[in-house]
């Protein structure tokens, strides 16, 4: 390094990796002793971000601009203290009770005020002992106002608030769970706000019961180990329904978008989305590259019917289609780089989204509608609400109510995982309508080879950490995807088997499937790995990668996810 001694700053030098080279006597001096013999700069500023040249960031209370300078073997860092740091010691959040409604209905009326006085003496308390500000401005939302040392206390307690508000026991049924959304490091407190509306918003989305921080262009994740709480509210499904026929009369096309490896949930939920336009006598296309095995067979029952003749098209026939005035309907997934055709994304003035997945940060930020409902058991769900609640009759045909049907039984194994009081409603809406489960069943149908590729999948089970069942599919078959899903569903069934996690080579890609029965977060695993779900049905995709380094990421995943449980 060259000599920077003379530099009135502190200058340090890293590698690409963030681990210190050396430094300057300034550094050595004001910053050194302030680290704990950390040497690595993520250690120190945990949103250091490597790409960006100018930033801010905190050490021990001490704001720092950084400028940040790229060069061969790995970067250079000039620290320059931040005198005035009030604003941007201040952060803002927003607390949200989840299940506010729910839990009072659990409980006698007159142990309603007994339960809410004690859920607002903690949160109170917990602000005060902090030394911030918090304000109740609806019944179960809150204001507050922390510095950010205040932020970094409640983060090192891995905010305990989550699990003492969960803990509260007045009779009720159903835990009391808390949302936060903070706001830190913005330009000034308006935008500190606007980053705590988009942080409660994502951790909503994600089913509550958990913190996320936005700072900057950075995201912090705590919590979320509570099972999603099963909503029964139908007034939020008329108005999605009612938004919904308004904005396909006002259209001129629709096109409907699910995820690439169409699955039947996907395909069922394009199906219902598909009969809804029809209805309205809207031109629609159904954007389909490649039928997969697992939907084979219910794509050639809908394309040997007059209407579904001619629904489907390739992504760039559909590109060809978008006018100012078209609708894209997107469904089955909230991220752009996973959908069928993500240009379409970026091409459509009007977009809608229909998921069911737990949110993460990458979602599409420009849709006009958003039905997004982390409690719902699929997306095939919330299409159905559509029908029951839409102002107009929708003719729906068997082929249709079995395609949805299909996507309700597939995402809940059989009613088994994630089925709430709507599903059944759910599902006894589409018998009425002429779904047959014996047609259905006939949708999950494997071959041969598929029976004995997953049975291989299972006798190669191998534990990490006593309980954690991995494998993989080395067999060459036609679906893999859909074998790596069932074989990961059927680990779960060996004895002592609290988290399963199945691993299969596509081209330069490794997919892992996850599985547990809610007591392991694999969703969150799986976003350490650039995946996500839900919390007992996740999965992600590696790129660029081996089976074998896949294994080993994965492994490092799983460790640091019960490091951040300890």
């Amino acid at each position: 390094m060259k000599n920077f001694n003379d530099i009135p700053f502190s200058v340090l030098e890293i590698t690409k990796d963030g681990a210190f080279i050396s430094y300057n006597n300034i550094f050595e001096k004001d910053i050194l002793p302030f680290i704990e013999e950390k040497n690595n700069i993520k250690d120190i500023i945990q949103d250091f971000n490597f790409d960006k040249e100018e930033q801010q960031g905190f050490i021990q209370q001490k704001g720092y601009n950084i400028i940040v300078k790229k060069y061969e073997d790995g970067y250079r860092l000039f620290f320059n203290e931040i005198k005035v740091l009030d604003r941007y010691k201040t952060t803002v959040g927003l607390v949200v009770i989840d299940n506010y409604d729910e839990v009072l209905d659990s409980l006698e009326e007159f142990r309603h005020p007994l339960i809410l006085a004690i859920v607002d003496r903690k949160i109170k308390k917990m602000v005060k002992d902090l030394g911030g500000v918090v304000r109740n401005f609806e019944k179960d939302k809150y204001i507050l106002i922390l510095t950010q040392e205040s932020l970094d206390k409640l983060k090192e307690q891995k905010f305990e608030i989550l699990d003492e508000i969960r803990e509260i026991d007045m009779g009720n049924t159903i835990p009391v769970t808390l949302s936060i959304g903070i706001g830190t490091n913005g330009e000034d407190l308006d935008e500190n706000m606007e980053f705590a509306r988009v942080s409660i918003d994502l951790a909503l989305s994600r089913g509550g019961d958990q913190v996320v921080i936005k700072n900057g262009e950075n995201y912090q994740f705590f919590g979320g180990h509570a099972k999603e709480g099963n909503r029964n509210s139908r007034v939020r499904a008329r108005v999605k329904a009612y938004a919904l026929t308004e904005l396909i009369e006002d259209a001129s096309n629709v096109l409907i978008m699910g995820h690439k490896y169409t699955d039947l949930d996907c395909m069922g939920a394009g199906i219902g989305v598909y009969s809804i336009v029809s209805a309205l006598e809207k031109n629609c296309k159904i954007v389909l590259n490649n039928v997969t095995t697992s939907v084979s067979y219910l794509h050639e029952r809908l394309v040997a019917g007059e209407k579904y003749k001619n629904a489907f098209i390739s992504s760039e026939e559909a590109l060809k289609l978008v006018n100012r005035k078209t609708l894209l309907i997107i469904v089955d997934v909230y991220k752009q780089g996973l959908c069928e055709c993500p240009e379409l994304v970026d091409k459509a003035k009007k977009i809608v989204v229909f998921d069911h997945h737990r949110k993460g940060v990458d979602y599409i930020e420009n849709a006009v509608l958003t039905y997004h409902e982390p409690y719902a058991s699929s997306t095939c769900e919330l299409i159905t609400e559509m029908l029951m609640h839409i102002n107009k009759t929708i003719p729906i045909k068997q082929v249709e109510a079995d395609a949805i049907l299909a996507g309700i039984i597939v995402d809940t194994k059989n009613f088994a995982f994630k089925t709430g009081i709507k599903t059944f409603e759910a599902a006894a809406f589409l018998k009425k309508k002429g779904a047959d489960t014996i047609r259905v069943k006939k949708m999950f149908k494997n071959s041969l080879d598929s029976y004995n590729a997953r049975a291989n999948v299972v006798a190669n089970m191998r534990l990490f950490r006593e309980n954690i069942a991995i494998s993989v599919l080395e067999d060459y078959i036609e679906n893999p995807l859909l074998v790596v899903a069932q074989a990961c569903d059927e680990l779960l069934n060996i004895d002592n088997i609290s988290a399963s996690f199945v691993l299969c080579k596509l081209n330069d890609t490794v997919s892992i499937s996850a599985r547990s029965f809610g007591e392991v977060n694999v969703q969150i695993i799986m976003e350490k790995l650039g995946g996500g779900g839900h919390q007992s049905v996740s999965a992600a995709q590696i790129e660029a990668v081996s089976t074998e380094e896949a294994i080993d990421m994965l492994k490092e995943a799983i460790d640091e996810y019960f490091k951040e449980e300890e």
